[in-house]
């Protein structure tokens, strides 16, 4: 019997494992999860922290007794510490403490990412929290049922905004903080700014520019140290509850130890059959997805690593097919998100202009304002859209949405599609979108955005 070793229960991990296991049930399947859980949803956290999901059991898609009824040995608790390609082994420790070698023939790896920390003084005190996994769900309802009253969020990007808002809407004060100049550095800062006075509007205090220097603590009982406060250039921000949105980093360090290679942007180098490359023993036999890998920008032609539960999910479907003998290939990524702070809505796909800039394009840039319905529909909302487009040939490289009411955000699937099948800007302005002025004025917004540019282009 074949055996495949994977090594991470959630989104890549047991995708991989479902999918081989569907396809060729006479494979083995061995699936090792150091935490608790099995395929759950780390995207949703915020919302069950902000009330909109009712338990944490919701956020299960798959529970370890229903992949172990579907044939896949799922073992939890148990941490894999070590991976010998050459014999074929992982070494796993046990719940007991207890080392156990398990060979295999494939092996997945599917080691997620870590969140982003900060190194500070301070930095491991209690009420200083990252948000990952459940557990950390819990500990920040935990802080917030004990009656934390003033939360400070590190960090602007997709987390930090999320998180700042479930906090607020848990009644807390907020106050976010950013290095960079507006929050959602994936925004160009001309959005970014409308992104910055939404959080405003809503009474969270922004502070961008600044750098976190240390956490002000104060002593609890049995040596423990409490954080009270976090100080950054600017002044000290008093504090009950940190949470630090700092982004994530691929879990590589089994893998570096193991001699497999890692590419520049940090994550496991694979092909795009997910089969990690390189020169090693097990060439051929070792398969990655998830966040811990890096995948090929299809427009900036370089590797990123891009940690996003879809894409972990494609990962894994991937493995799967060809674990089963097929040939199954991930075809990279546009960088296509979607977020919210209250009732505004972000969305954002391709290179922003700066970052075209970056990759050595001549490009131009459009932003036009409409509304998201017909202007004398009720609860017709504004909308920012920002078009990206290559001087030469006109075609469409990113697209950048900020606006208010439910599904502004999503026209970004418009402009993630023209990105993705190379449209130009003339092409997309012809596009036959749809239209009733409940859901979009006569001339819907991404293509008042592709006229605007086009025009530009000449």
């Amino acid at each position: 019997m074949t055996r495949v070793v994977v090594v991470g229960g959630d989104a890549a991990g047991m995708s991989a494992a479902s999918a081989a296991k569907r396809a060729r049930p006479d494979l083995e399947v061995i699936a090792f999860e150091r935490g608790e859980y099995t395929s759950y949803s780390a995207c949703g956290i915020p919302y069950w922290v902000a009330g909109d999901v009712a338990n944490w059991s919701d956020l299960i898609a798959r529970s370890p007794e229903e992949h172990r009824r579907r044939g896949v040995d799922v073992r939890l608790r148990t941490e894999v510490v070590g991976i010998d390609p050459a014999a074929g082994t992982v070494t796993a420790r046990e719940p007991d403490g207890s080392e156990t070698t398990v060979g295999w023939d494939h092996l997945v790896l599917a080691t997620g990412a870590e969140p982003g920390k900060l190194t500070v003084p301070g930095h491991d005190a209690a009420g200083v929290l990252s948000v990952q996994r459940i557990p950390d769900g819990q500990a920040i309802l935990d802080a917030v049922a004990s009656g934390a009253e003033q939360a400070v969020v590190v960090g602007a990007g997709y987390i930090g905004i999320e998180m700042a808002e479930a906090l607020l809407r848990q009644g807390l004060a907020v106050t976010v903080l950013d290095r960079g100049a507006q929050p959602m550095g994936t925004l160009d800062e001309d959005l970014g700014v409308h992104v910055r006075a939404a959080m405003e509007g809503e009474g969270i205090a922004v502070r961008t520019g600044v750098e976190v220097e240390a956490f002000e603590t104060t002593p609890t009982g049995a040596g423990g140290r409490r954080v009270t406060g976090v100080v950054t250039g600017d002044g000290t921000f008093a504090a009950d509850l940190v949470v630090c949105g700092l982004g994530a980093r691929p879990a590589v360090g089994l893998a570096r130890d193991a001699g497999l290679p890692i590419g520049d942007a940090g994550g496991l180098r694979t092909d795009d059959r997910q089969r990690v490359t390189g020169d090693h023993p097990a060439a051929g036999h070792i398969w990655a997805g998830g966040d811990c890998v890096e995948v090929h920008d299809r427009i900036a032609d370089r590797y990123v690593t891009v940690a996003l539960g879809t894409h972990a999910n494609r990962h894994g479907r991937v493995i799967g097919a060809n674990l089963a003998g097929r040939d199954a290939r991930f075809p990279g990524v546009i960088g296509t998100a979607v977020t919210k702070i209250c009732a505004l809505e972000i969305g954002r796909t391709g290179l922003g202009e700066q970052a075209a800039a970056d990759a050595g394009f001549d490009a131009v840039a459009a932003t036009v304002e409409s509304t998201t319905r017909a202007g004398y529909m009720p609860e017709a909302g504004p909308i920012r859209v920002k078009l990206i487009a290559e001087r030469s040939s006109g075609r469409i490289l990113g697209g950048q949405i900020v606006g208010r009411n439910e599904g502004a955000a999503k026209r970004i699937d418009v402009i993630a599609t023209a990105v993705w099948c190379g449209l130009s800007a003339d092409e997309l302005a012809d596009v036959d979108l749809s239209y009733a002025p409940p859901f979009s004025p006569l001339w819907d917004p991404v293509t008042l955005a592709a006229r605007e540019v086009a025009a530009r282009l000449g």
